[in-house]
């Protein structure tokens, strides 16, 4: 399958602080690929690396089949971004702003159809079709990130990469952001998505890679993620008689929800029915992405105790 982003050994840092660091990654077209880690954890900069808007201490990265940076002004036009929250002229309305990062992009002859009419496409996709006059700088949050997610439209591009794209947006925006990238993505748009939202990624991406302290601690497909565990999630209106029916398969017992040490619900309801036990339900047990992320992560966190504060402050 053709990788739209493939880094080898890719490392940056700033003075002695390495932020990211020999990070390996490959990135297959038509994926919808979720960066997922804390704060501080060098998602930021290794998007702002793949962009070239800051250049590595060491390693290399392709992104649409071409070396970067060396041809970013080749390969940018068909990658639509959104860093570190949209930028606007502030003094501007947003059909101004869409037509002034039109004009200046890269286009090539005879691509797409006019100006006006792709800023008033993007603008429709995004929910601000029906925008008035006022100034960008009377804009809610949310309508801010929405014009930035607009502007990274305007191009048709083959690639999106996106930091943090729902930030500001309330829950049905959110919604409907999700249903667009989905849409795009079954378009053929590669959708990468850079958040420490774990629910938003796990409800939209199929592949994530996990970052840690600048490294890339992981890259798997979700499924693969969230396969069972081996047990089953049982709910019983009788816990003692299914308890003593499973004959020490069961782990964790609270209530009338039992854990039982299981990889077949199927096999475990025939096997309770059979003896007469009462079955409310039964799940297989999966991880959440969650849980995933927090045992590769423990280091990572942006939180300040008083103990280490006091600790730096003797330094």
């Amino acid at each position: 399958m053709t990788a739209v982003i493939v880094t080898a050994g890719l490392t940056k840092r700033f003075g002695r602080v390495t932020a990211v660091d020999d990070v390996d990654l490959t990135v297959p077209h038509g994926v919808r690929f979720g960066l997922l880690g804390p704060n501080g954890s060098g998602k930021t900069t290794l998007v702002r690396l793949l962009l070239g808007l800051v250049h590595a201490t060491s390693g290399s990265m392709e992104v649409l089949g071409r070396p970067m940076p060396r041809h970013a002004a080749r390969v940018l036009p068909d990658v639509g971004t959104l860093v570190e929250g949209p930028a606007a002229w502030g003094h501007l309305c947003g059909r101004a702003n869409l037509r002034l990062l039109d004009a200046a992009g890269s286009r090539r002859p005879g691509r797409g159809r006019g100006r006006r009419a792709r800023v008033d496409e993007a603008l429709d996709r995004v929910g601000l079709g029906g925008i008035d006059r006022r100034p960008v700088r009377a804009y809610s949050l949310g309508m801010r990130q929405r014009l930035g997610i607009a502007a990274a439209l305007l191009r048709g591009p083959r690639l999106l990469l996106l930091d943090e794209p729902t930030n500001g947006l309330d829950p049905r925006g959110i919604n409907e952001m999700r249903a667009l990238f989905t849409e795009l993505n079954a378009a053929g748009t590669t959708v990468v998505l850079s958040s420490h939202l774990l629910t938003e990624v796990e409800a939209l991406c199929d592949r994530v890679g996990v970052m840690d302290a600048g490294r890339l601690v992981l890259t798997e497909d979700l499924t693969v993620l969230r396969a069972p565990t081996g047990r089953v999630l049982l709910r019983t209106s009788d816990p003692a008689a299914a308890a003593a029916v499973l004959d020490g398969r069961v782990e964790v017992r609270s209530g009338a929800l039992l854990t039982v040490r299981h990889d077949d619900p199927a096999a475990l309801n025939a096997e309770l029915v059979t003896r007469g036990v009462p079955v409310a339900g039964l799940d297989a047990e999966r991880r959440s992405l969650e849980q995933v992320v927090l045992a590769l992560t423990g280091s990572g966190s942006d939180r300040v105790d008083v103990g280490h504060a006091a600790h730096r402050g003797r330094r």
